[in-house]
């Protein structure tokens, strides 16, 4: 089972947004170092204890302070943006860091409506043109091959053409697995926030999937959020800042993730332990064998070819600790399939 990495640049109570992306530049570091296949970066709007908004210039020191990991977006929300742009900056990445970027594309803002609204102002949202349009737009704007009285023919994403990186379709429901499956595009799915979708999410993509020269094959990562330290008592007191985030968060409360202390002094109400719990049901937390036991269950179980891990922690070195802990008892292979 290939192990990858999903980071968000998450921002803790008492550090800053200039620590939390310096961290995850140097938590790419030390997994590029034992082996780990990929790191992604998500864009997030908005939201305080998230850094990742602008997942392109993070890829492009991510890549540069690393040597073997592939880098890339986990992802791209790509209604927030120009297909035109997107295919420009990651042209871009290819050209200079070639064979190690991946493109993961999303269909949600990545943040509330307001924010939206911000991001794609002067665009009428109700009739903005869907990911399946857009996508038709991007894949053309690397090659330069637009459809016959396209209002973009002639025109040419530079750098672009010979540099478009492997596009994955992200998603949390059946129908980015749909689409997926009819393009004939890798698909990752993120189990860590949906996990109630996943098994209908996997038998759409492999029962519908039409191969296609880019993956001939299915090929998916599972996103799954990780808390594993050298006791199962010490792990599952790592996850429960992440899990009063979640609550928070799931209020439209905002904040940087709390400290263990915060998260443990809370005064739980009922409905907050309740969604607290649900939350922490979806999220592999244990020791290395504990957490070794589910994940592979989990791979066999929605039959993944990647895993995807993300772990948000307070403290930077608990983080990466996790990482190295699942290391040691998840040796990697050499790497196949979709790059």
């Amino acid at each position: 089972m290939q192990l990858s990495v999903l980071d968000l640049a998450p921002v803790s109570v008492g550090s800053s947004e200039r620590e939390s992306l310096r961290r995850t530049i140097e938590l790419a570091r030390r997994v590029d170092a034992i082996g780990y296949r990929r790191f992604w970066v998500a864009e997030h709007h908005s939201i305080p204890s998230i850094a990742s908004s602008a997942p392109d210039l993070l890829i492009a020191h991510i890549a540069a302070a690393t040597t073997m990991i592939r880098v890339g977006s986990g992802g791209v929300m790509l209604p927030n943006h120009a297909p035109l742009t997107v295919a420009e900056r990651f042209a871009t990445l290819e050209a200079l860091h070639p064979g190690r970027i991946d493109l993961g594309i999303g269909r949600a803002p990545g943040t509330d409506p307001r924010t939206a609204y911000a991001l794609r102002r002067g665009s009428d949202l109700t009739n903005d043109p869907g990911l399946p349009e857009l996508l038709d737009e991007l894949e053309s704007c690397f090659t330069g091959k637009f459809p016959p009285g396209h209002r973009f023919t002639g025109m040419q994403a530079v750098p672009g053409r010979g540099l478009m990186p492997p596009i994955w379709l992200l998603g949390s429901s059946t129908y980015s697995a749909r689409l997926a499956a009819a393009r004939g595009l890798p698909f990752a799915f993120a189990y860590h926030f949906s996990a109630e979708q996943a098994e209908p999410a996997m038998r759409q993509y492999r029962q519908t999937f039409r191969p296609s020269a880019v993956c001939p094959r299915p090929h998916v990562i599972l996103t799954v959020s990780v808390m594993c330290s050298e006791r199962p008592e010490r792990a599952l007191e790592l996850a429960q800042p992440m899990a009063l985030a979640w609550v928070r968060i799931r209020s439209g409360r905002y904040a940087p993730i709390p400290s263990i202390d915060e998260a443990l002094l809370h005064p739980w109400t009922p409905g907050e332990r309740a969604v607290a719990e649900a939350y922490v049901h979806t999220q592999v937390i244990g020791d290395p064998a504990q957490v070794r036991g589910k994940l592979l269950h989990l791979a066999d179980q929605y039959a993944a070819d990647e895993v995807m891990i993300t772990t948000i922690m307070h403290g930077f070195e608990d983080r990466v600790r996790s990482f190295e802990l699942v290391a040691d008892v998840i040796p990697q292979r050499a790497q196949t399939g979709v790059d």
